[in-house]
């Protein structure tokens, strides 16, 4: 089936620009969303991890599925102004018993992209954060560099640093328009395993261009990349519509969210392989299901596996007969 998708990065920016709906209004003083979830540790405790979603200016690679731009800023984000972010965030934080011993700090893009989180305020940052066992922060593999070192050595914990994989599969990893090969994430991934650095690898399951077998076939590999780039947890998010270019290309027939059962079958794979941590993103399940009779079981099973690593065996269901 014909797509009017583009075939250049340049002109894919402008294809993903001009599909977009409007930007949500964010205040550059209040970061967008804080909450604390339960997360496996390596040690294999359970412990409360505390998520501060930053507002800052926009990653400036415009990613097929991304629909993260939406809480951004238009322009640089204004010197302190992720210090006054994480004030408030952290004072919330603070009235919690026992208080979250590691945080991630999400900015929708790229810790490390200067015009997004200002180098000024790297060692403010740091010194906020001295009370974690772990830091977390997201970047792009082209970023990781001598200023990740420095902020990793004003840290009292350790980092740990996500990035997009996306995908193994190399011609849909291009189509995604990340601009960045397998190669580039390596050997990111490689500098930052070289520097004890930990690694969090996020992995699409089903993106664009991939029919149901193939998505499920190449978010195994994905993982198994992942794996051997050494990422000590590797989170799996189900491809979601809602970005404007996604709902353009399910109107001709280039995407579709996964099935739940898609979702489930590869977390399965990863767990059973043992090399790794590896979670289901769960935000907004209920799109994924189609019945009602067994998805709540199905939602607490991958909640349960997220938290144990351990195979249970998965729910058949005689009204939908999935899995």
């Amino acid at each position: 089936m014909k797509t009017d998708y583009p075939g250049t990065p340049q002109e894919r920016d402008r294809w993903i620009l001009d599909h977009r709906p409007a930007r949500n209004a964010v205040d550059p003083q209040r970061a967008y969303a804080t909450l604390v979830e339960e997360e496996r540790s390596e040690s294999g405790e359970i412990v409360e991890v505390a998520t501060i979603f930053l507002t800052n200016r926009e990653c400036p690679w415009r990613c097929l599925m991304c629909d993260l731009w939406k809480n951004t800023l238009p322009g640089p984000t204004p010197p302190g102004a992720i210090l006054a972010q994480l004030d408030a965030a952290l004072s919330w934080l603070a009235a919690r018993r026992p208080a979250p011993r590691f945080i991630k700090l999400y900015n929708s893009g790229s810790f490390f992209d200067p015009r997004a989180i200002p180098p000024a305020d790297h060692a403010p940052i740091a010194e906020r954060l001295r009370d974690f066992e772990r830091v977390i922060v997201e970047c792009h593999p082209s970023l990781i560099g001598d200023s990740t070192l420095r902020f990793r050595d004003r840290l009292q914990g350790r980092l740990e640093v996500a990035m997009g994989l996306e995908t193994a599969h190399p011609d849909v990893l291009a189509k995604l328009n990340k601009r960045m090969t397998l190669d580039d994430f390596a050997q990111a991934a490689a500098r930052l395993r070289q520097e004890a650095i930990g690694l969090r690898a996020f992995v699409l399951v089903k993106p664009p261009f991939l029919d149901e077998a193939e998505g499920r076939w190449w978010c195994e590999r994905s993982i198994d990349f992942a794996m051997n780039c050494h990422a000590s947890v590797i989170v799996l998010i189900p491809t979601r519509a809602g970005n404007g270019a996604l709902e353009a290309l399910a109107g001709s027939g280039h995407f579709a969210p996964p099935r739940l059962a898609t979702l489930e079958a590869v977390l399965d794979y990863g767990i059973r392989l043992g090399r790794s941590r590896v979670f289901a993103d769960l935000w907004d399940l209920n799109v994924f299901s189609r019945c009602g009779a067994c998805f709540d079981r199905r939602q607490s099973r991958l909640r349960r596996l997220n938290l144990a690593q351990q195979m249970e065996t998965p729910i058949h269901c005689d009204a939908c007969a999935e899995r």
